[in-house]
């Protein structure tokens, strides 16, 4: 019996479901995950996985497996947000490792927090002398938060006296050979304003841009394609198109 139809129909099954439990879940960064979420989105991968390929067992086996976990795993988000205190309890807290410059080894102790970690964490960080820390503390996600004495701080703007005018959000008008009319509307330009800003830097065509993007100040950066990269790339578009 050929198994080639039956792990399609399995695979495509897995990978649905992984998809709507992900977009139900919703979107968190890996760096951002306990490591309880980080064990459960491995298990549920686990599961999707034998899914697709166990083909002695009946697939609605995996799948309700696979249902409890995202089910569960989604109950425990709606628990810890509405009862922080039960989050905190789920997740922990964010722990001193460092306060007012000293090294708090008891809280260390608790978390079996090396000093090792503790100095490979603050080398990733940049920091090479301890002395410079004034506080750090230990997140729940294994991420080393810090503080910097005042006297290592960079030196910002408002230190200075000296005002800083704003900066919002740039908007792309030209995507690969795209023109964004949405983008164009929002900051109050439209096809014809653009198509000359190209020919001012002569740019004859719209689709012979690669990027341009306009900042809050009215400054259009534009980025064309490199000729021989451009002519392939486009022509592949056009053959996918």
């Amino acid at each position: 019996m050929d198994e080639t139809p039956v792990v399609i129909y399995r695979s495509t099954m897995a990978f649905l479901s992984m998809f709507l439990y992900a977009r139900v879940l919703g979107k968190q960064q890996v760096s951002q995950l306990t490591f309880f979420e980080y064990a459960t989105g491995i298990t549920i991968g686990s599961i999707a996985a034998s899914m697709s390929v166990d083909i002695a067992s009946q697939p609605l086996t995996h799948w309700l497996g696979l249902s409890v976990w995202a089910l569960l795993t989604f109950v425990l988000q709606v628990v810890t947000v509405k009862s922080p205190k039960l989050g905190r309890i789920i997740s922990g807290k964010p722990v001193m490792i460092i306060q007012n410059g000293k090294v708090l080894e008891k809280n260390m102790a608790v978390l079996r927090y090396r000093i090792e970690d503790l100095l490979t964490q603050l080398r990733e960080l940049g920091i090479f002398d301890i002395n410079q820390v004034e506080n750090a503390i230990a997140e729940t996600n294994g991420k080393l938060s810090i503080q910097l004495k005042s006297q290592f701080r960079p030196v910002t703007p408002r230190d200075l006296g000296i005002s800083t005018p704003y900066e919002g959000l740039s908007h792309e008008l030209i995507v690969e050979g795209n023109q964004d009319c949405v983008e164009l509307n929002k900051v109050g330009l439209d096809t014809r304003w653009l198509e000359k800003a190209l020919h001012d830097q002569g740019i004859g065509d719209i689709q012979e841009v690669f990027l341009a993007v306009i900042n809050t100040e009215g400054k259009l950066f534009i980025s064309p394609y490199e000729s021989n990269a451009g002519d392939a790339y486009k022509q592949q578009k056009e053959q996918i198109d």
